[in-house]
């Protein structure tokens, strides 16, 4: 891991590397952290296996405990504020010191923090879709319906002990007990299954968007990732594209990433701190 030292010299290399260039922005969970929201393969990451889009089509009680488990979540994420990582990219935009940012988040801090050129590659958390009839709603008013569904279905419920801590997971929902009871809310248009309006593990990410993000990268002389590993395919084929292009791609990620033999400088460090540095130097 860096040194304070050494992290003023990689960002001031990093600096060198994207000054009078318009970088594209590829972000991962790692930029939200410092937000409160844990993410799902840093050093300190909880142990979760995520609900599967096969699962939550396939039973009721997948459903049931995937909207128990955001009904006692939701809040933290509806409360969550932008950090200084996500204020910095908003100032770099600003400056048009950088270009779109490529989001794997589906909690809508960029926007928060004042970007408002984003892809919102796997979604929004804040938005609900029916699989049946495509109709789409707000998260906030699902949760006063599942509140009303559910009277007797709160934080002590959940957990049993009002003492016992919040345990948020990755998607942003909760850790809790038995959700067999749980009513789920259906579609107030037809009736159907409501989802959050997210990729879930063993989607695809929309085709227009992929479209979208390649021709940013396409038209781009820069690729700046943060906080994210790159692990799966989704974001590590924006990385690939920028190398076929030998664009200068620079990475800043705790932790090795699968995009590294790409990147002409990886800094290892926590995302707040080093996009604020990197944000002051290009100022």
């Amino acid at each position: 891991m860096s040194t304070a030292t050494d992290l003023t010299s990689l960002i001031a290399e990093a600096a060198d590397a994207l000054r009078g260039r318009r970088p594209v922005v590829l972000t991962g969970a790692g930029v939200s952290t410092d937000s409160g929201i844990p993410d799902y393969r840093g050093p300190d990451s909880p142990k979760h296996t995520p609900m599967t889009i096969a699962e939550f089509r396939g039973t009721t009680a997948a459903r049931q405990r995937y909207w128990a488990r955001s009904h006692v979540g939701w809040r933290r994420i509806r409360d969550a504020g932008p950090n200084g990582g996500h204020r910095a990219l908003a100032a770099l935009q600003t400056a048009d010191a950088a270009g779109l940012i490529i989001t794997q988040n589906v909690d809508g801090l960029h926007q928060k923090a004042g970007s408002d050129a984003v892809i919102d590659l796997h979604g929004r958390l804040d938005t609900v879709v029916c699989l049946a009839c495509g109709t789409r709603s707000s998260r906030e008013e699902l949760q006063h319906r599942l509140a009303e569904l559910n009277p007797d279905f709160g934080y002590d419920d959940a957990f049993g002990d009002a003492a016992e801590p919040l345990r948020l997971r990755p998607d942003g929902d909760a850790e809790v007990g038995d959700t067999s009871g749980f009513v789920v809310a259906s579609c107030l248009v037809c009736g159907g299954v409501l989802k959050p309006d997210v990729v879930f593990f063993g989607e695809n990410v929309p085709a227009d968007k992929v479209r979208a993000s390649y021709t940013n990268v396409d038209d781009a002389d820069a690729l700046l990732v943060a906080g994210s590993s790159l692990t799966v395919m989704s974001g590590l084929r924006f990385v690939k594209r920028a190398a076929a292009r030998s664009i200068p791609i620079v990475i800043i990620n705790r932790g090795a990433t699968r995009g590294d033999e790409w990147a002409i400088l990886h800094i290892d460090a926590g995302c707040t701190e080093a996009l604020e540095s990197l944000a002051t130097a290009l100022e």
